[in-house]
């Protein structure tokens, strides 16, 4: 099982910056071999998904079918990926956070906790956007780049902003 993630891993990292990707040019190889990759490493992995380049995925992590998650982003804990969902490059979902609540104990000695995170289907997640633990991002919302989403985001709702703010509705 080890080794089954490790090639997962290391499979992810195929490919650097590509001359035409700006364009619209498909790399149907890379892709597929990135795909493999995820296939590899997540817990469940849906069908005909876009893996960026360089993007660290949790073993945790589960995907849903027509998804895709950009270049470079960066997947910690469980976290459950809805289908039909855009995820822009350097797009962080961290699960996980320190324990705090001891002072008579260093923070670093007091161990973590993990709160799943889950994105509903057809959501778009924005350039460099940050999704904290134990957050659920309702079906068919936008999360604007930059934001930092602490708290849930109903159905259909645009958020933006530190911390995440509702700006508007899509219906």
């Amino acid at each position: 099982m080890f080794i089954k993630k490790a090639i997962g891993a290391l499979i992810l990292n195929v490919g650097n910056v590509l001359p035409h990707y700006t364009a619209g040019y498909t790399w149907r190889i890379p892709k597929k071999i990135r795909q493999y990759g995820a296939s590899l490493l997540l817990a469940d992995c849906g069908k005909n998904i876009d893996i960026g380049r360089k993007t660290r995925l949790s073993t945790k992590a589960k995907i849903g079918n027509r998804s895709g998650i950009g270049d470079y982003c960066y997947l910690q804990g469980e976290v459950v990926i809805g289908s039909d969902v855009m995820m822009a490059p350097e797009v962080a979902l961290i699960a996980m956070n320190h324990n705090i609540d001891k002072t008579n104990v260093t923070m670093n000695k007091q161990g973590s906790r993990e709160r799943r995170i889950v994105i509903g289907d057809d959501c778009w997640l924005g350039y460099r956007s940050i999704i904290c633990a134990g957050v659920n991002i309702g079906k068919g919302s936008v999360v604007a780049a930059g934001a930092v989403v602490t708290k849930d985001v109903p159905e259909y709702a645009i958020v933006a902003g530190v911390p995440a703010k509702i700006i508007r509705y899509r219906k």
